[in-house]
C-alpha cells in the first residue's frame, strides 16, 4: 500500500507534464544546461532525498558486501568518465526487474535483476557507464529543469518514474496496483521523452569510451543490449517480466546495437587515451588510492559472489532462494559461487551448521577470501561456535581495521547476543568508521543498536535519529532529536551535536512538505 500511495501521489503531480514534454521533444535541443535553475548543490539535495524515500518505501537493498562491490565498480568507471570530478552515488534495488537509472546529483540505481541477467561484470559495467554518461552529458538535468519550468514537483516526478519503472512488466495480480501501473504509462512515456534518441546515442558513445578507459570489454554494451532484446522478442523473460524494464526507458533498436558494435570495434583497435590511474587525480577518492587496470572479464573479481548474494537477498524468502538453487543443481552441478549463494540462503534460513559446512569447504579452496570468511564467521556464530566466530572476525579486523563489511558483519553478530560486553565491543569496532559513515543508514542503525545494548542511550538516540533521516523519515528524525534534547543527563557536547542536527534537518523537512511528501506513520498518530 505504501508503494501504491507513493505512485499515486507521484502521478497526480507528474502526469501533467506529459503533454508539454511530448510537444517539447519535437523541438531541437538548443545548447546545454548550465544549471541555472538547479545548482549542483540543489541537484545533490534532490538526489539524496529521492534515495532516502526509496529506502523508506523498501525499494533499496542494503548489504555491506554488495554496496562495496557496486561502489568499487562504479567508482572505477566514474573516475574514468569524461568528468571524473562529478560526484556519484551508486545503490542497489531489490527488484528483479532488469533495470537501472540515473537521476539528479549523480545518483545511479541498479536493480538486482540486471545483475542476475548479466553473464559477467563487463555487462554490468556497460550499463553503469551508459548511466554515468546520462549524468555527465546533463541529460538528466535538462529533463529536471524542464519539469521545474513547468512548476512540477521534481522529487515526486523522480520517485514516480522509478516506481513506475519497477512496477512495469511485473507479475502482480493486485487490481489496484495494476490500475496504478496502467495510469503510470504516461509517466513512463515522459521518461522516454527525456532520453531522446540522440541522448541514447551520445550515452552509448561516451559510455563505451569510459569502458575502454576502465579496461572493460567495449563490446559488452552492444552484447548485453542484444541479449535483452532477444529476451523480449523470444518472450523468454518469464521471471523478469515479458519486456525488461530497461528497454522501456532505454529503447534499443538493431541500428543502435550495430552502431555500438562498430564503435566498440574502433575503440578496441585504438589505444585508450588514458587509463584507470586517472583515479589518483580524483579529489573524490581517498589520498593514495589507485584503481589498478583490469583485463576484460576480470574487473573487481567479486562479480560471481555478488550475483549469487543478490540472488538470495532479492528472493521472496530464504526458502525460495534454497528452492531456486535446488532447481539450478538439477540442471547442472553448482559452481563455487553458486554454492556460496546456497550457503548464504541456508544461513538466512537459520541453518547455521549446514551453511558452515559448505563455507568451510569453499574457504579451503579459496583461503583468505573476505566474502567466504565473513559468511563462515556468521555461520559459526549462528551454530553456537562463538569462540571460533570471534577469533575469525578479530583476525579479519586486525588485517583490515577499517573495512566496512567486516566491521558491520561482526557488529551485527555481536549485537545479536544482546549483552553489555558485546555492545561495547561492537561500539569499539564501529567507532573508527563514524567519521566516514554520516550518509550510511545501515551503519547508523548498527551503531545505534550497539550503543543501546552497551548502555549508552544518548549515542543510541542520535544514531537511530540519523538512520531515520537517511531512510526517508526526516520528520520522524526531527521528533526523535527534539525528544532526546529534553533529557536531563545531556552534557554540553551532546546537546551541541543534537542542536546542530536539528538545524540541519529542518530545511529538509520543510522541502519535503513543499514537495507534497509527508510521513504516513506520523500522520496516523
Amino acid at each position: 500500500m505504501r508503494r501504491l500511495t507513493l505512485l499515486s501521489s507521484a502521478l497526480i503531480f507528474a502526469l501533467g507534464s506529459v503533454c508539454a514534454g511530448a510537444q517539447e521533444s519535437r523541438l531541437p535541443d538548443i545548447g546545454s544546461s548550465a544549471g541555472e535553475l538547479l545548482t549542483p548543490r540543489k541537484q545533490q539535495e534532490y538526489g539524496s532525498m529521492m534515495l532516502a524515500q526509496l529506502r523508506h518505501y523498501d525499494y533499496t537493498l542494503e548489504d555491506p558486501l554488495i554496496a562495496s562491490w557496486l561502489d568499487t565498480l562504479g567508482t572505477r568507471l566514474a573516475a574514468n568518465s569524461d568528468k571524473p570530478r562529478q560526484p556519484f552515488t551508486f545503490f542497489m534495488l531489490r527488484e528483479r526487474q532488469i533495470n537501472a537509472f540515473a537521476t539528479l546529483g549523480g545518483y545511479i540505481g541498479v536493480n538486482s535483476g540486471l545483475v542476475l541477467a548479466a553473464e559477467r561484470e563487463d555487462e554490468v559495467a556497460a550499463v553503469l557507464s551508459h548511466e554515468i554518461a546520462h549524468v555527465t552529458q546533463q541529460h538528466v538535468l535538462r529533463g529536471a529543469e524542464r519539469a521545474q519550468r513547468d512548476s512540477i514537483p521534481i522529487l515526486l516526478a523522480m520517485l514516480g518514474a522509478v516506481v513506475a519503472a519497477q512496477a512495469a512488466g511485473g507479475n502482480s495480480s493486485d487490481d489496484a496496483i495494476q490500475a496504478a501501473v496502467v495510469s503510470a504509462q504516461g509517466l513512463m512515456q515522459q521518461r522516454q521523452i527525456d532520453y531522446t534518441r540522440s541522448n541514447e546515442a551520445e550515452a552509448d558513445r561516451i559510455g563505451i569510451q569510459t569502458l575502454s578507459r576502465s579496461h572493460y570489454d567495449t563490446g559488452a554494451m552492444a552484447g548485453f543490449f542484444g541479449t535483452l532484446n532477444a529476451r523480449s522478442r523470444a518472450n523468454r523473460a518469464g521471471y523478469y517480466g515479458e519486456t525488461p524494464s530497461y528497454l522501456m526507458t532505454h529503447p534499443v533498436t538493431t541500428t543502435r546495437i550495430s552502431e555500438a558494435k562498430d564503435l566498440a570495434a574502433k575503440m578496441a583497435r585504438a589505444p585508450a587515451p588514458f587509463t584507470a590511474d586517472i583515479a589518483s587525480d580524483n579529489p573524490l577518492l581517498p589520498s593514495g588510492l589507485k584503481l589498478g587496470a583490469a583485463t576484460p572479464g576480470g574487473g573487481t573479481g567479486q562479480f560471481d559472489y555478488a550475483r549469487e548474494r543478490l540472488r538470495v537477498l532479492s528472493a521472496e524468502s530464504p526458502t525460495d532462494a534454497i528452492r531456486e538453487y535446488d532447481r539450478m543443481a538439477r540442471a547442472k552441478p553448482l559452481d563455487d559461487a553458486q554454492n556460496y549463494g546456497l550457503a548464504i540462503a541456508k544461513l538466512r534460513a537459520n541453518q547455521g551448521a549446514a551453511a558452515a559446512t559448505i563455507l568451510a569447504g569453499l574457504l579451503d579452496k579459496h583461503p583468505g577470501d573476505l566474502w567466504l570468511t565473513l559468511a563462515l564467521g556468521e555461520a559459526e556464530a549462528r551454530a553456537g561456535k562463538t569462540e571460533e566466530a570471534d577469533a575469525r572476525f578479530e583476525a579479519v579486523l586486525r588485517s583490515m581495521p577499517h573495512n566496512r563489511p567486516a566491521a558491520l558483519t561482526y557488529a551485527r553478530v555481536l549485537s545479536e547476543r544482546n549483552t553489555v560486553a558485546a555492545g561495547k565491543r561492537a561500539q569499539a569496532i564501529l567507532r573508527p568508521l563514524l567519521g566516514q559513515s554520516a550518509e550510511d543508514p545501515e551503519f547508523q542503525q548498527a551503531f545505534g543498536r550497539a550503543s543501546e545494548i552497551a548502555g549508552d542511550p544518548v549515542r543510541a538516540g542520535e544514531a537511530y535519529a540519523e538512520a531515520a533521516y537517511l531512510n526517508g523519515r526526516a520528520e520522524a528524525a526531527l521528533v526523535q532529536l527534539n525528544n532526546l534534547k529534553r533529557r536531563s543527563d545531556l552534557d554540553y557536547y551532546a546537546r551541541a551535536r543534537i542542536d546542530a542536527r536539528i538545524a540541519a534537518i529542518t530545511p529538509t523537512v520543510l522541502e519535503l512538505k513543499r514537495q507534497g511528501i509527508e510521513d504516513p506513520d506520523l500522520k496516523r498518530r
